[in-house]
Formats: structure tokens, C-alpha cells, sequence
């Protein structure tokens, strides 16, 4: 073991939140170093295609505002987001957009020449910024050069296994060099974990193979509470059969939803909003078709946009083109394009304020890893990016703020003894379970118990099989494979089980049906009951309990499209 630090914050992840928060540190003058698995450019932020969701004053429909903004999202998220957060972001937004564009952000213009916008689902006016069809990129690129401008230190290609922790506070991460694969214990006064999501638990995903959602399992190992992990997004357009996401753009740019028939069947589900309706409407409404003999045979149905014309393609959604017919050979231009839903997002994670505090001293959360929670239920379209550069920010500036006038206080040995043990422990293993059988086995839990549609058999199923996965996990071995890559795919197995077995339990748990986490056995919403967040406390297993919504305008009411 190597011993580096002690700097004021470390960010575990380099996506656009961990980054984002890095840069606000290093402007407060703090010490911060960025650790991330994967270089910064490839990590998950780079995959978000379709756009950013912002008011502009002098650039919006003239009856749009932020508090429009912010009804469209409560609405969206079934009215189990906290809306004293929904205000703060969608107030901050215009500031986040205009930042970005004088850092060198390249959005796309509308004829006046102002930073263009257009229609996403669950959004009442279009107000979804954007760069083409590949705005995350766009943005990762702006942010990570700016972090080089401001000059944060950043360590890539590092895999964290665990925070040092006594359960009350954190002394910084412990982890290993992908390369060399010696471990290390970096030393820090505050951690923020902005590690991404979770997806990849899903036999069906429209995220890379980076979204183990790590931070969950590590951040709850370390004592923080969990929140709402229930609500996991499946977004309805992903590409058959290969599942890379097909952008929520191409429906906002005029493109239909058909079933073998021929019909746009969305006028069933969603009659005044139709394909952009909130995601979570749309997936469910493939779903039905597909169940009653409506879709096509392997289950899909058909996103046409040919008569968008190859000029627009190609302005608005080249990358979809691209796609289309690099792994479907279908070219949009000329043939519809075969999609399906697939899990896409989580909406719970890491319990914050707005801050980006957890319950843990010194430990702050951002982005995807992180509940604060703006998504409630459901997440609209557009509001990810945002989220990640508002509460990044926030988080950053939080983080700073509580290192720079403590000293480092040293971890109880034990705690550093309990991480390095952990890490090496698949490695102890002479013979045991290899990670990619258990990996794949909870793929398959995953879609066919806590998927689209869920019932109390089926999840009871899913946390009985789960809960002995984890027990397995007790075997895992990583011996007599490829080094280091082994070892991490090994910890990301074991953290992608706690992650499921939370969803599962949780999902258990709430007897009602709410935006994105449907139960056919109780199909309608319960506010009397469940007007709650479920929160989360890992202690050898997961322990439930509820805590309220914050309501500040918007008391719940029919939510319909």
C-alpha cells in the first residue's frame, strides 16, 4: 500500500458532474484531485445525446420561465421530486448554459443566431439546448479543457474500491493503479462521489460498460443513506437489438413511433403530447403494444424518420444516422429504425441537501450518482446534463467550504486495514465463482423481475435470488485472469448486487405505481401512503424506511399528457 495526500477534496469520477465540481474547488482555492477508471473523455456524460434543458431569457418562447420549467419536472416526476430542488436548478440553468457557451461550448443556432432549441418529452415549451445530436460530448470536451485551464490535478485510469471511513465521517478513498496494480490510500478532508449510474445491472442498457454503479455500494458501505432506488428509467427508443440509445431528439424533431400496423399508437396512450410524452409513458406504452401482437417479431417497433428529410437528419441527427446504419444497417433517411426500451437512468441514489451533503461528514455526491432529488419518479429528458452542472457545481463549492479551514484528522487504522483487506480479497480466492456467470445472471433478474413491469412475485423472486448472488459474492474470484482488470471487474460485480438488490427491495416495498416503477398488481398511485422517499441504510443488508417529500407550490394532481 502507497500513501498519498492528504488534499482538501478528492472527486471520484470524471464525467461532467465530478469535473464541474473539481473546477469550483480548485476556484475556491482549495486542493483537489480527480480520480476516474476511465480517461475523463470516455466516461458515460459523453453518451448523452439529445440535449440540455434551460430557460434563456430573449431565447425561449415568450410564455416559457423557470417556474414553468420547474412544474414541467414535478409533473414529470410524478410528484415525488423535492421541488425546493426542482426551483434551484431550473433557476440556475440559464447561468450553467451561458457558462458553458463562453467556455467554447459549440451549440447549435437557431436563423437568429441565438443558441438553438427543441421539443423533448414532458417539456411544455421546447426549451432543450443543444449541439446536434451529441451535446454531451460537446460538453464533456468544454468542461474537461476548462478543469485543465484551472489546473486540476486528475488521476486516470484508478479504480476506488472503498471510502476510508468510520461510518461518521470520511478520511479519503482507498484503490488501485489499473496499470501497475499497486493500491493506494489517497488521503482527503472531503470526497465527492460523482461516479455515475447504475444500468448495467440490466440485461437490456443503454449504458456503457463503465455505469456499475459503484458510488451507490461504496458511498453505502461508508454509512450514506440511500434514497428512491426503486426508480430506474427505461428509455423507450433504444436501437434492436444491439440496445445503444437512439436520442429522445429524433422524436423531438418530428419523429413518429409505429407499430406493424403501420398506426402511431401513441394517440392510445398519450393523445396531446403523443411521442413526446414523459419517457416513462412512452416505454410502457411499447411495451403493451408489443404484449398485445402489436410490435414487430423479437419485440420492437419502429421509429420513422423519413419524412424529416436528409437535410434535417443530417443537421439535427447525424450521429443517429450514424448509428442506424453502422448496427441496424438502416438508413433513417430512407426506412424506419427498429427500437425497444431499455434501462437508461437512475432516479435515486446517494441521499443529498443541496449542497450535495450526505449523512456522512466530508462526504458530498453529484450527478446520477447522486439523489437530491430533481427527478423524483420519472426523469424528463434534457434535465440530466443540467442537473450535472448545476448540483456539480453546488457540490463543489459545498465540499471546498467544509476542507479549507479543517485540518486532516488521520483515519482509525482499522478502518484503512478493513479497505485494503477488502480489495485484495478476490484475489485470496484459488478457485470460486468467476464474475462474468454472476454478472449475467443478475442481467436476467433484473429485466425479468424489476423491469418495465413489476409485481410482488416476481420481485419477491428477484430479492430471494439476489440476496444469494450476494452471498456468493463471498467466492468471487478474480485469480488467473488479466491483473488489475479482473480485480476491478470483480468489485464492480459485487457493487452492481448490493445496487440490485436495493432496486429490488425497494421496489418490494412500494405497494403503488409512480412514474417510472409500474406495479401491475397496484396500478395507481398512492399519495396517501407513499408520497415518500425510500431511503436506504446498507448494514449487512439493506434497511427501509420513508421520509417526506418537500412540497413548496405544486400539491399532486392528475399527472396526464
Amino acid at each position: 500500500m502507497e500513501v498519498i495526500g492528504p488534499y482538501d477534496v478528492v472527486v471520484v469520477g470524471g464525467g461532467l458532474a465530478g469535473l464541474r465540481a473539481a473546477i469550483e474547488v480548485k476556484r475556491l482555492g482549495a486542493t483537489v484531485l480527480v480520480i476516474a477508471k476511465s480517461h475523463p473523455l470516455r466516461s458515460h456524460s459523453s453518451a448523452a445525446e439529445g440535449g440540455i434543458a434551460a430557460y434563456i431569457e430573449g431565447a425561449s418562447d415568450p410564455r416559457d420561465s423557470p417556474l414553468q420549467h420547474a412544474y414541467d419536472t414535478v409533473k414529470g416526476s410524478d410528484w415525488l421530486a423535492d421541488q425546493d430542488a426542482v426551483e434551484l436548478m431550473t433557476r440556475d440553468a440559464e447561468r450553467a448554459i451561458i457558462e458553458l457557451e463562453k467556455w467554447g461550448c459549440l451549440f447549435s443556432r437557431d436563423q437568429e443566431g441565438r443558441i438553438a432549441r427543441r421539443p423533448f418529452g414532458g417539456h411544455t415549451y421546447p426549451r432543450t439546448r443543444f449541439a446536434a445530436d451529441k451535446t454531451g460530448m460537446c460538453l464533456l470536451h468544454t468542461v474537461f479543457e476548462r478543469a485543465l485551464a484551472e489546473g486540476v490535478e486528475m488521476l486516470y485510469e484508478f479504480y476506488v474500491t472503498d471510502l476510508v471511513s468510520d461510518k461518521e465521517r470520511v478520511y479519503g478513498v482507498y484503490g488501485f493503479d489499473l496499470r501497475s496494480g499497486v493500491d493506494y490510500f489517497i488521503k482527503s478532508k472531503a470526497v465527492v462521489m460523482a461516479t455515475g449510474g447504475g444500468g448495467l445491472m440490466y440485461k437490456f442498457s443503454t449504458n456503457s460498460y463503465l455505469n456499475s454503479g459503484d458510488g451507490y455500494a461504496i458511498a453505502a458501505r461508508a454509512g450514506a443513506k440511500l434514497a428512491d432506488m426503486e426508480f430506474i428509467q427505461f428509455h423507450p427508443t433504444a436501437l434492436y437489438p444491439t440496445n445503444i440509445l437512439i436520442t429522445e431528439a429524433a422524436r423531438g424533431e418530428g419523429g413518429y413511433l409505429i407499430n406493424k400496423e403501420g398506426e402511431r399508437f401513441m394517440k392510445r396512450y398519450a393523445p396531446e403530447r403523443m411521442e413526446l410524452a414523459p419517457r416513462d409513458v412512452v416505454a410502457r406504452a411499447i411495451v403493451n403494444e408489443i404484449k398485445e401482437g402489436r410490435g414487430f417479431e423479437g419485440g420492437y417497433v419502429l421509429l420513422d424518420l423519413t419524412h424529416l428529410g436528409e437535410a434535417k437528419i443530417m443537421e439535427r441527427l447525424p450521429l443517429v444516422r450514424e448509428v442506424a446504419m453502422k448496427f441496424a444497417k438502416v438508413d433513417p433517411v430512407k426506412e424506419p429504425i427498429p427500437v425497444r426500451p431499455a434501462a437508461h437512468y437512475t432516479m435515486g441514489g446517494i441521499k443529498t441537501d443541496l449542497d450535495g451533503a450526505t449523512n456522512v461528514k466530508g462526504l458530498f455526491a453529484a450527478g446520477e450518482a447522486a439523489c437530491v432529488s430533481v427527478h423524483g419518479a420519472n426523469r424528463l429528458g434534457s434535465n440530466s446534463l443540467l442537473e450535472t452542472l448545476v448540483f456539480g457545481r453546488r457540490a463543489g463549492m459545498a465540499a471546498a467550504a467544509y476542507a479549507k479551514d479543517r485540518g486532516y484528522m488521520e483515519p482509525p487504522k482499522e478502518a484503512v486495514k478493513e479497505a485494503e483487506a477488502r480489495l485484495w480479497a478476490p484475489t485470496t480466492l484459488e478457485t470460486g465463482l468467476k464474475f462474468g456467470d454472476l454478472r449475467k445472471k443478475v442481467g436476467e433478474i433484473m429485466w425479468e423481475h424489476v423491469g418495465i413491469e413489476r409485481n410482488e412475485e416476481g420481485l419477491k423472486k428477484a430479492v430471494e435470488e439476489l440476496t444469494n448472488l450476494y452471498r456468493l459474492t463471498k467466492s468471487l474470484s478474480a485469480s488467473g485472469g488479466p491483473g488489475a482488470y479482473e480485480l476491478m471487474a470483480a468489485h464492480e460485480t459485487i457493487n452492481m448486487i448490493m445496487n440490485a438488490l436495493a432496486t429490488a427491495q425497494a421496489a418490494l416495498w412500494r405497494t403503488e405505481s409512480r412514474g417510472a416503477h409500474y406495479r401491475i398488481d397496484y396500478p395507481k398511485r398512492d399519495n396517501e401512503n407513499w408520497l415518500v422517499h425510500t431511503i436506504m441504510t446498507w448494514k449487512g443488508g439493506w434497511e427501509l424506511s420513508k421520509e417526506p417529500v418537500t412540497i413548496t407550490r405544486w400539491p399532486p394532481e392528475e399527472r396526464k399528457y
